[in-house]
């Protein structure tokens, strides 16, 4: 591997046939998505104390027989509770060669279920991020936080990533690259990234947004469509131009902006700046090659918001800057682009809920 920046689907595949991406069961085509793959649940959950990292030299498996409290059998699927910590250990394992690294996050859906998940590997000192080299295992450290969820082994929570060198687009990079091809449909912000803002001021109605109930059922995450959203949400409406967030609870909101990924080009949502107030918008983000492009069908697509406020109320407005969106190059141009081809199910998307929700 010799080209620089993010591994296109087809190079992922040249992984897998050469045992560089393993698993068992082996890997389904279906897992291979245009710069990302995804990553199955194994058939056990460990239900621990506390989140943590492996630590330098130290395998997850010893750090388990620490903090395990029982475990959960997902051979036929099994509830995950909220508010609390489990460590499952995922089918696919690494042997990278030297020169590439990997970066994990998780998959769309499950960001909108505010489920924390996150990708841990032995010898860890980060969440989400592993070292070139680096081989043996991956477990998905996860956690419910608004909604308990029904879960199996092999259900795909989380994606993973791979580089080959540093291809980040600086700041000039990306004004040129909107200059050719439009990234934003307007004037954009760029500082670190392509900055976003939320829409609070929708073309039509008062509709803003939803925030998660505290007392609900149990998501099945494999029944699509399925849950009336009443049930699990509320409402936000405003035709003031701005709401206040309530300091622990959990909100989907949308960007003002339609964004577009070139096909050339891959996005990672990230956060803005710590000062601007005192929530986090979740970065449970990989934005794929040809999202919102024209190329693959799209005419931008909005970035959907998963809020949540910390301390103290917070007031956010309408057109606040609240995320970025940092671009890297392509090694290749990806052999199917997102929304083409494949099972895209946030192509053109708004203001839209997670896909178990009718």
């Amino acid at each position: 591997m010799t080209m620089t920046g993010v591994l296109a689907a087809q190079h992922l595949r040249q992984m897998i046939a050469l045992g560089q991406i393993a698993a068992t069961p082996a890997i389904l085509p279906e897992q291979v998505q245009p710069a990302s793959l995804d990553l199955r649940l194994g058939a056990i959950a460990y239900r621990v104390r506390a989140s943590f990292l492996a630590g330098k030299g130290r395998p997850v498996a010893e750090r388990l027989a620490e903090f395990e409290m029982h475990r959960v059998d997902l051979t036929a699927g099994a509830v995950l509770e909220k508010g609390c910590v489990y460590v499952i250990p995922l089918m696919e394992q690494l042997a990278l060669p030297p020169g590439l690294t990997a970066v994990a996050n998780a998959k769309s859906s499950t960001g909108r279920l505010d489920l924390l998940t996150r990708t841990i590997t032995d010898g860890g000192t980060e969440f989400d991020r592993i070292p070139e080299g680096y081989t043996g295992p991956l477990y998905a450290e996860v956690c419910p936080r608004s909604f308990s969820v029904l879960v199996r082994a092999g259900q795909r929570l989380n994606q993973i990533r791979f580089r080959n060198g540093q291809s980040v687009l600086s700041d000039e990079d990306l004004a040129a690259l909107h200059a050719v091809d439009p990234l934003v449909d307007g004037m954009p912000v760029i500082s670190e990234g392509l900055g976003f803002s939320v829409d609070l001021r929708p073309a039509t109605g008062t509709l803003v947004g939803h925030r998660a109930k505290p007392h609900t059922g149990v998501i099945d995450l494999d029944r699509i469509g399925h849950y009336p959203a009443t049930e699990f949400w509320e409402e936000v409406r405003t035709d003031q131009g701005r709401i206040i967030l309530d300091p622990g609870a959990f909100y989907i909101l949308v960007s003002r902006e339609a964004v577009t990924i070139p096909p050339d080009y891959a996005a990672e949502m990230a956060p803005y700046l710590a000062m601007v107030g005192e929530f986090r918008v979740h970065y449970a983000g990989f934005f794929d090659p040809g999202f919102g492009h024209h190329e693959a069908g799209g005419t931008g697509s909005r970035g959907v918001l998963e809020v949540r406020c910390h301390e103290a109320p917070f007031v956010l407005e309408h057109g606040q800057v609240v995320g970025r969106l940092v671009y890297e190059r392509m090694a290749e141009r990806p052999d199917a682009l997102y929304g083409t081809r494949i099972a895209s199910n946030y192509q053109g998307q708004g203001l839209k809920l997670a896909k178990q929700f009718r």
